[in-house]
C-alpha cells in the first residue's frame, strides 16, 4: 500500500521534472543578451544610453543593467544620470516570463510578458504592480526589433484611470 501511495505522487513529479528540463524559455529574449548603447529621449530630455543583458545564476534569470545619462538642457538643467538593474525570469507555473526592474529613484517594477509576435519582432511587458508610487499606476515597455543590431525601447506610464502616455523612447545598437 505505501509503495502504491508513494509512485502516484512520485510518477507526476517525474514527468514535471522531466518537461522542467526540456522547456527553454530564453528564445523570445536571445536577441537582448549582449552589451548596447544608443539615444533616448523623453520627459527628462536627451539622453546617452548603455544597456548590458546577461544570463546570471546558471542561466535561470536574465540580469539588464542600463544607465540614461541626461546632460545639462533645456528640460533638464542640471542633467542626471538614471539607472535600473532588472531580472528575467520564467514562472513555469504561470507559463508567463516575468520582469522585475529596480530604480534608482526607488521605485521597483514587475512586469509580465503580456504578448509577443511569432517572429519575436515586437515584445510587450504590462506592469503588475509598482513599489513606491501611488497606487493605479501602471507601467507599459515595448520592444521593438528593428534587424539583427537594433532595437528601440518604448517606456509608458498611465495614471489612476488614465491611459498610457510616452514617457521615454530608447533606441539601442549593438556594440561590436
Amino acid at each position: 500500500m505505501r509503495r502504491s501511495l508513494l509512485l502516484i505522487l512520485l510518477v507526476p513529479m517525474l514527468g514535471l521534472a522531466q518537461e522542467t528540463r526540456k522547456l527553454d524559455p530564453w528564445p523570445p529574449l536571445m536577441f537582448f543578451i549582449g552589451s548596447w548603447s544608443g539615444t533616448g529621449k523623453g520627459e527628462p530630455g536627451v539622453s546617452d544610453l548603455e544597456r548590458q543583458y546577461q544570463f546570471i545564476l546558471g542561466g535561470k534569470y536574465i540580469e539588464a543593467k542600463h544607465k540614461s545619462m541626461y546632460a545639462p538642457q533645456a528640460k533638464n538643467p542640471k542633467g542626471e544620470t538614471h539607472e535600473d538593474l532588472g531580472f528575467f525570469s520564467y514562472d513555469r507555473g504561470r507559463k508567463q516570463h516575468l520582469f522585475r526592474q529596480f530604480h534608482t529613484e526607488g521605485f521597483v517594477i514587475h512586469y509580465r510578458l503580456e504578448s509577443i509576435t511569432p517572429d519575436n519582432k515586437l515584445i510587450v511587458l504590462i506592469s503588475e504592480s509598482i513599489e513606491n508610487i501611488p497606487m493605479g499606476w501602471r507601467a507599459r515597455e515595448t520592444y521593438r526589433i528593428l534587424n539583427e543590431n537594433e532595437f528601440v525601447e518604448i517606456f509608458e506610464l498611465a495614471g489612476p484611470g488614465k491611459e498610457f502616455e510616452v514617457y521615454s523612447e530608447n533606441h539601442f545598437r549593438r556594440r561590436k
